[in-house]
């Protein structure tokens, strides 16, 4: 029976073997390369490296594109989860609660297609939409009589973010209410049934049962939601490039430019390492936050 065992442990590792392969190539063995690359100065047109240590976190620490780029990433984050995770919730129950017949599929697909679209092409949409003469949303707001709010969107430090958030808003809420629906499926209605019977409103089953019931969901789309908004990048480089004036720089357009634009590899290493662990960190976070929390029916 023990050499039974040791075989089937033996097979086991041969079949996770190439996944472990992988991972450690393409996932394990960059982190700790980049790790290493941080501490340095270099450039790919040069094969010599200059060992700096910690100065080029002490640059990152002095820099206020940074700490601009980073205030974006957090207000990207914190209006994501309001609208892509709230607001998904929301219109995934209202889809399954309220909607009926081909509608509800109807609704569903019109939902989930925008976050199939391409990135760029999103981005040129919105871009055109934004146009302050002949764009869509000055259009709408002269119509109503909104002169006052009419703004060149993206060419604008204050305003150019927030345009791209909302872009993206747009974009995602979506698929998180589909992922919500699938969550909503899985409950057995015997329970809305008797909840129902016993007087209980739409809203106090929605708060009583599928609020509970769809806990794990919620996790996993908050966990997409922070990550994917401290690692956005293409969106604004698309529409804005960083700017006007370095004000809708995100981490991942300044590491671009940092290293591409600018030829400074090692700092932008510094800011790679500062992403992973943001994102690292809050995944780790809201996992523990999250554990022995699972609803079981």
């Amino acid at each position: 029976m023990t050499g039974t065992t040791r075989r089937g442990g033996w097979s086991m590792l041969l079949w996770v073997a190439p996944a472990v392969l992988l991972l450690v190539v393409f996932v394990y063995y960059p982190v700790v390369e980049n790790l290493r690359l941080s501490l340095y100065r270099w450039s790919p047109f040069s094969p010599r490296e200059v060992f700096v240590g910690l100065d080029n976190y002490a640059t990152l620490g002095a820099d206020p594109v940074f700490w601009s780029s980073l205030f974006n990433n957090a207000a990207y984050a914190v209006v994501s989860v309001v609208f892509q995770v709230g607001g998904g919730l929301v219109l995934a129950a209202v889809l399954e609660e309220l909607v009926r017949g081909r509608l509800k599929g109807l609704l569903r697909t019109i939902y989930f297609v925008p976050a199939v679209l391409s990135l760029t092409i999103t981005g040129l949409l919105f871009q055109f939409m934004y146009n302050p003469q002949i764009g869509l949303v000055n259009g709408l707001l002269d119509v109503l009589g909104l002169d006052a709010w009419k703004h060149s969107w993206l060419g604008e430090s204050a305003t150019a973010i927030w345009a791209i958030i909302a872009m993206s808003q747009w974009q995602s809420v979506g698929y998180v209410a589909v992922l919500f629906i699938v969550a909503m499926q899985r409950i057995p209605r015997e329970l809305y049934e008797a909840a129902y019977i016993d007087g209980a409103s739409r809203v106090q089953a929605f708060l009583r049962i599928t609020l509970p019931l769809v806990r794990e969901m919620t996790l996993l789309a908050m966990i997409i939601t922070v990550s994917g908004a401290f690692l956005v990048m293409n969106e604004v480089w698309v529409m804005t490039a960083g700017g006007p004036n370095n004000a809708s720089h995100t981490l991942g357009t300044w590491l671009y430019k940092s290293a591409f634009f600018n030829d400074q590899m090692g700092y932008a290493a510094a800011i790679a390492v500062v992403i992973f662990i943001i994102t690292m960190t809050a995944s780790i976070l809201q996992l523990f936050l999250g554990r022995g929390k699972a609803v079981q029916y």
